[in-house]
């Protein structure tokens, strides 16, 4: 507890999703009070051409009532 996953279009280095990772379990362990020992995070790349039907539709419109940001798309 806490498990974060974080989608995004592929294209990235090993290293920018390891310092993603990093930033984010410090804000977790910051704004929630979690040790780092209890916070899991991983990383989804989903095709561009793929993102509305598996993220767009059924996690960001079909979910949007648990959203804390909402995309400017």
């Amino acid at each position: 507890m806490p498990h974060v996953v974080v989608k995004m279009f592929p294209g990235r280095t090993q290293e920018q999703k390891e310092e993603l990772s990093e930033k984010i379990t410090q804000a977790v362990m910051e704004s929630i009070g979690a040790e780092e020992r209890t916070i899991s995070i991983a990383v989804e790349e989903i095709p561009r051409e793929d993102w509305d039907r598996l993220v767009y539709q059924p996690e960001i419109m079909g979910k949007a009532e648990t959203l804390l940001k909402k995309p400017g798309y």
